[in-house]
């Protein structure tokens, strides 16, 4: 009887560990691949002076998002630049927004130059099924010639968000 009821015990202490462990863990990380093409909203540069073509500027770029899986979404994105002739560092601040209403919010850092941009970055937050992603986002991006009359060149690429959310 005592053999049965320390089994028992032993049992039971080995399933509750597992569930403490097992929540405890944390989740598989999930990636979103994505292209996406992208356009200048807004542009303010200011000329430094110093040498040709040096400005600093904030923009604000907008893109349209496609998933591997099909889904839409969209994306804005505030940035700090400071260029020589059109190439040099930044400092992004971006919102993708699904069709749902979730968002991911991310900072990057990069460089962009000779018409192409390279980066990375680290998501800061998430809403709706995105609460309390953590995780990071990576892409490349090719840009077009400014036509007349752009603030900023086009530009097109694609993208991978890799991350985990919180076991629920």
């Amino acid at each position: 009887m005592a053999t049965t009821k320390s089994l028992r015990s032993l049992v039971g202490l080995g399933v509750i560990s597992v569930w403490v462990l097992g929540s405890a863990l944390p989740g598989v990380a999930e990636t979103l691949n994505y292209k996406f093409y992208t356009w200048v909203s807004k542009a303010e540069r200011v000329p430094i002076g110093d040498v040709e073509g040096h400005l600093v500027g904030v923009v604000v770029r907008d893109s349209f998002n496609v998933f591997d899986s099909g889904e839409v979404a969209t994306t804005t994105s505030v940035i700090t630049n400071d260029f020589v002739r059109g190439a040099g560092p930044f400092i992004q601040y971006s919102t993708i927004k699904f069709s749902d209403g979730s968002t991911i919010m991310w900072k990057s850092q990069g460089t962009i130059g000779a018409g192409a941009g390279a980066y990375t970055s680290e998501i800061t937050k998430g809403t709706g099924r995105f609460d309390g992603i953590k995780g990071t986002q990576s892409g490349t991006a090719k840009y077009l010639p400014v036509e007349p009359g752009e603030a900023g060149a086009k530009g097109y690429g694609e993208g991978t968000i890799t991350y985990t959310l919180p076991p629920k």
